[in-house]
């Protein structure tokens, strides 16, 4: 499947502010409290839920809410924050913050591995917004973790008609190609993403792997080892490094 490698490279369940602007004009002093929550629960997830939780027995309502949500993310606790996502979602009339709660909670089902659950909350979601890029791309990394492999392409086919220069389509869409064992589409995509961005380290991990079925073994190793270059601490590294080991284990 596409997840152990790529899903946790590319895909990292960014909890966006979901009230906007308008919302902090309206009290300046909650809106601040809600983005300081939010970068709170993203980078100490354990302060950032007492401090959430803390909010929302104040009063904090559903801003408080979707910050222990977020928390719970950041703990490992996918499956409740998918819970509580979906709650917010039924609570909520505005489209745009439904499509965006969905989005969050179909990430947060994969992640638990509940993929049936992930792709019925994107789907919801691209019920409200067909051409949703972002939910497009989630959509196709369940359809793979599925091994769904064609329906994963189709989602990236509709990703790339809207956005031909997403990288990360591209990648993903690669990778899908190298799972159905075609190696030649796949080096196509993940040369293109490489000529969008020369930095992305997930691509060098893709292209590396699709050399390394194709028997170039030297080609495999410079591209693993430029993604470790790259990101040392990144999860492509660690695959990376993995691959790398493989490689070098003689048959005894």
């Amino acid at each position: 499947m596409l997840r152990p490698a790529l899903i946790i490279t590319l895909f990292a369940l960014l909890f966006w502010p979901l009230w906007p602007e308008s919302a902090a004009a309206e009290n300046l002093v909650q809106g601040r409290e809600y983005d300081q929550c939010i970068e709170l629960a993203m980078r100490q997830p354990e302060v950032g839920f007492e401090r959430a939780m803390a909010w929302r027995d104040l009063g904090g309502g559903i801003a408080a809410r979707h910050c222990v949500a977020v928390a719970l993310y950041g703990l490992g606790h996918f499956g409740e924050s998918a819970l509580r996502l979906e709650r917010l979602v039924q609570e909520n009339a505005d489209a745009g913050l439904r499509i965006s709660l969905l989005g969050q909670a179909g990430n947060a089902w994969l992640m638990a591995g509940e993929i049936e659950r992930a792709n019925a909350a994107l789907s919801a979601g691209l019920e409200l917004a067909p051409n949703n890029l972002d939910l497009l791309i989630d959509r196709s990394l369940v359809l793979a973790a599925a091994e769904n492999y064609w329906e994963t392409v189709d989602d990236l086919n509709r990703a790339l008609d809207i956005d031909p220069n997403s990288s990360d389509a591209l990648i993903f869409r690669a990778s899908a190609y190298r799972y159905l064992d075609s190696l030649d589409l796949a080096a196509d995509d993940v040369n293109r993403a490489l000529e969008l961005d020369g930095d992305h380290v997930a691509a060098y991990l893709e292209r590396g792997n699709i050399r390394r079925l194709r028997g170039d073994n030297s080609g495999a190793r410079e591209d693993w080892l430029q993604a470790i270059k790259l990101a040392p601490d990144s999860p492509a590294a660690d695959a990376a490094r993995r691959n790398l080991e493989k490689m070098d284990i003689k048959p005894e």
